[in-house]
């Protein structure tokens, strides 16, 4: 296919990229041209002698190619050469660094186990889609390599967002790689970069490092204690977020554990911009939860809420417990002053260790947090544990709804324990996570 006509009878070019086929001056240019070539058809009038020829590389080449016209269902315009040597012209040959990168996923993936292919045709309906390396990964898993080394165009029909959105639509990833910078920059599709080399070094069998497109995932929680500055553009939101760094890793290796399903394609999306790249398939899940709604754990009651006249979350200046002699540049743990008995029993004063769970126990003495307490928190954060390793979504949904219910119960009982010994909630639920997460 070309966009450029020549109309042997009226004398002049027809570009198919314009409304107006570049004559301005003719408004129904394309109407009278393209009702005249099916005229031609309908009447069995060989392509020859239809009076529109190749006006591009064809015509430079001093070659006289028929072309015939095609109106695709989506309004786009198509000249279609008759004879497909006359299309072959136009296909720009592929570079030795572009076939060196094609043998190396074919090598990599089959030192992975993974069989595939270059240069593959998919029929799609009346079409196809071509695919410069075709790798079979595990459970139907396709993966469609695309070695970009020279301009790639941003829009039209054969532009990188365009064949990569067809890919994908037909059951195949696309993983565009290239080797040069500015496409670090572009988010049409989930770019790879390697650095400028020559074909014999792609061809080795030395390492060949990914220096872009790869990922790895920062869970952190929005408080004073955060490196990351809150996306959300306040001081401190107290949600959870998710940070994007760079990560190296080795361009066969990648190839392997995209085809096995262990590192995926993500769309991460920031209040302007959604960008695309591959991280680790655990990191995926863990921002799917993350941005899942239903997957939040459940709010404070009303109660807790926090008001217009409600304490600061800052440490206040005393605490019950402290003595007139602890230094005055000391910032001690409130819950380590927490009595160990209360006046009538509850929740937060009971003393009892679970049997055979020594972890609790020592959790337990090094922060004064009740042993229940602990238990409850670790119980909710096991339910939560058990979604990554269900892929259903009947399943997913009924272990979201039992976490809800542990979730709820470690809530309530950190609301219980703060409001009655008379300390600050949320640093009461931060240290009992990371009395959790040193216990695990």
């Amino acid at each position: 296919m070309a966009n450029i006509v020549w109309h042997k009878k009226l004398r002049m070019h027809l570009d198919l990229n314009l409304d107006d086929l570049g004559h301005e001056e003719h408004p129904d240019l394309w109407d009278m041209v393209y009702r005249m070539d099916k005229m031609y058809a309908d009447r069995n009038v060989p392509v020859g002698e239809r009076d529109l020829l190749c006006g591009g590389v064809c015509q430079d080449a001093g070659v006289e190619a028929p072309m015939y016209l095609r109106l695709r269902a989506n309004g786009r315009r198509e000249a279609v050469h008759e004879r497909r040597e006359d299309e072959d012209r136009h296909i720009v040959p592929v570079s030795d660094e572009h076939k060196a990168y094609q043998e190396r996923i074919l090598r990599a993936a089959q030192e992975g186990g993974f069989g595939g292919d270059s240069e593959v045709r998919t029929r799609v309906g009346r079409s196809w889609i071509q695919t410069d390396t075709l790798i079979e990964g595990a459970e139907g898993r396709r993966i469609g390599w695309e070695v970009q080394l020279s301009s790639a165009s941003v829009n039209g029909p054969r532009s990188v967002r365009s064949r990569a959105t067809k890919a994908q639509k037909n059951g195949i990833t696309p993983a565009w790689h290239t080797d040069r910078s500015d496409y670090a920059h572009r988010h049409d599709t989930h770019w790879t970069r390697s650095d400028n080399l020559p074909a014999y070094v792609i061809a080795k069998t030395g390492d060949l490092r990914v220096i872009s497109g790869f990922r790895r995932l920062d869970f952190w929680h929005c408080d004073l204690s955060a490196v990351h500055p809150c996306p959300n553009g306040v001081r401190r939101c107290g949600k959870a977020h998710a940070t994007p760094t760079p990560k190296d890793v080795l361009f066969d290796d990648l190839v392997r554990q995209t085809a096995a399903g262990t590192i995926v394609p993500i769309e991460f999306r920031t209040a302007t911009k959604t960008h695309r790249f591959w991280v680790a398939h655990t990191d995926r899940e863990r921002y799917t939860d993350l941005l899942s709604d239903d997957t939040r754990l459940p709010p404070l009651q009303d109660e807790d809420a926090p008001s217009a006249s409600s304490a600061s979350r800052n440490r206040p200046t005393c605490r019950p417990g402290l003595t007139a002699t602890a230094p005055a540049t000391s910032t001690p743990n409130p819950l380590t002053f927490i009595p160990t008995q209360s006046a009538a029993p509850s929740l937060e004063s009971d003393t009892s260790e679970p049997a055979g769970r020594p972890d609790i126990t020592v959790a337990k003495r090094a922060s004064g947090l009740p042993a229940r307490l602990i238990s409850l928190q670790q119980a909710a954060d096991a339910e939560h544990a058990r979604l990554r390793d269900l892929t259903d979504n009947d399943e997913r949904r009924q272990q979201r709804l039992r976490w809800f219910e542990a979730a709820a119960a470690a809530q309530t009982a950190v609301t219980d324990f703060a409001r009655t010994k008379r300390l600050n909630r949320h640093e009461v639920e931060q240290e009992l996570r990371r009395v959790v997460r040193r216990s695990t």
